[in-house]
């Protein structure tokens, strides 16, 4: 008898381990919710990042066109087609007919395009927000350039010069994603800045 009532003591409903359906629900409503307000900033970033390092790929770039020319006492350029969204260094040394490419191509990242969007104001100590002039054809005549490039142009002592070879201050190239746009700017002496600011409104912040 006392084990008897004892066995019916003991014996109480029992309920399965485990999380029921609507439990399952709300937490994967809640995921849902946090990745839709995070996967925007995080893409931001990622972009934010892409385009900072386009700038300063083409800002090693430009430091290394500036060696080449000193250094070979010759013509050397960044050379950028802005249709392709790509860069190259090219060397023209004396009794070359012809421009000659040195390295490889360099792409610019994904979204990313050469250009500064709907801005308007330049970066401190700019005349003006325009892409460097086109780039001088194999003739060296100043009118003949290729359409759709951008070239920042280094005589042999390393002084950035403009297609008629008179030395310039107002070299750059710009590069945007819709968001965020960024430049190197080379000045008299071949000093680069490079800047960073948002696409919608000019904030240009050296970085």
């Amino acid at each position: 008898m006392t084990k008897h009532l004892e066995n019916s003591l003991n014996s109480k409903p029992s309920r399965q381990d485990g999380f029921s359906f609507i439990e399952v629900m709300f937490v994967m409503i809640i995921v849902i919710v946090i990745a839709g307000m995070a996967i925007p900033v995080v893409m931001t970033m990622i972009n934010n990042l892409r385009i900072a390092g386009d700038a300063n790929d083409l800002n090693s770039a430009i430091l290394l066109t500036k060696m080449r020319a000193a250094a070979d006492f010759a013509r050397a350029r960044v050379y950028a087609d802005l249709s392709a969204n790509t860069f190259h260094v090219e060397i023209f040394t004396s009794g070359d007919t012809q421009w000659r490419s040195e390295g490889g191509t360099q792409y610019l990242t994904k979204n990313a395009t050469f250009g500064f969007g709907s801005l308007t104001t330049a970066p401190s100590g700019v005349a003006s927000l325009t892409q460097a002039s086109a780039c001088l054809k194999d003739d060296m005549v100043a009118s003949n350039t290729y359409p759709n490039t951008a070239c920042i142009m280094f005589n042999s002592r390393g002084i950035p010069v403009d297609n008629s070879m008179a030395a310039t201050a107002n070299d750059a190239i710009y590069v945007t994603n819709g968001g965020t746009t960024t430049g190197v700017t080379v000045s008299a002496t071949g000093l680069t800045k490079v800047w960073q600011t948002g696409a919608s409104a000019a904030n240009w912040q050296q970085r």
